[in-house]
């Protein structure tokens, strides 16, 4: 019995996180020195999330592998508990907040660097580690999302949770304000506080329909709606690759 492919390319994929959180982290920038440090950039809270994810998308292979044939009902509990909780952290957290973080950067970069990331950063910051950051998150979630499938949880619950999680950082980043007298993001400080609010209200809408996108992504790749899985047997098929009889 071995591991097939995506297992494989699943420990690469968390070890290039942790590559990029620790190079980041080990780069001395005013900016990590100040309030908040590194926790007030959405970019470092979505490497923690992308990494916190794969952490667990392996640890449930390896639990697999693990309690495969061992009969054990309360293991299998516990596995399906774990494979919950990853496909969760798909739905609200990894898929949107990944895909948003990738698409507002680079958009915004497009039209004006200096408003999101000045040329002063490629002192600090080399290329290699900027695209870790914000450009190879969409085709490692994407190829997650392609090699297992993730159940969803109700609409209503998953849109309620990327709600929680928006507003929440958008107080974060007033707050840093509050304190600082400064914006974490340079363009902010051409909003005036009626700009701003729609600005924060659309990023929050745009949350919302990432999350929707993903639901709708993963139901079209697995088709869902006509082939229903349990999660016994997506999980033998896509984390096991057994001999042939």
């Amino acid at each position: 019995m071995a591991l097939i492919p995506c297992q494989v390319l699943r420990v690469a994929i968390l070890l290039s996180y942790c590559s990029i959180l620790c190079n980041y982290k080990a780069i001395e920038m005013p900016s990590h020195q100040t309030y908040g440090g590194s926790w007030k950039f959405l970019t470092f809270i979505d490497l923690v999330i992308q990494a916190v994810f794969f952490g667990i998308c392996v640890l449930t292979d390896l639990s697999s592998l693990l309690t495969r044939g061992s009969g054990n009902q309360e293991q299998e509990r516990q596995l399906k508990k774990l494979i919950s909780l990853r496909d969760w952290m798909l739905a609200v957290l990894a898929f949107p907040v990944g895909i948003f973080v990738v698409a507002v950067f680079w958009i915004i970069y497009a039209y004006d660097r200096e408003m999101i990331y000045p040329k002063l950063l490629d002192n600090f910051i080399p290329g290699w580690l900027n695209h870790g950051m914000h450009t190879t998150v969409l085709p490692f979630i994407l190829i997650e999302m392609r090699t297992s499938h993730h159940a969803y949880p109700s609409r209503s619950s998953g849109l309620a949770a990327i709600c929680t999680f928006s507003v929440g950082y958008i107080l974060w980043v007033c707050w840093v304000h509050h304190v600082t007298g400064m914006w974490v993001y340079p363009f902010l400080e051409h909003f005036g506080p009626g700009a701003r609010i729609i600005f924060f209200g659309s990023t929050t809408i745009l949350m919302n329909f990432l999350y929707l996108l993903g639901e709708v992504l993963n139901s079209y790749i697995w088709d869902t709606q006509r082939k229903p899985p349990s999660w016994q047997s997506m999980e033998i098929n896509f984390i096991y690759m057994g001999p042939s009889s």
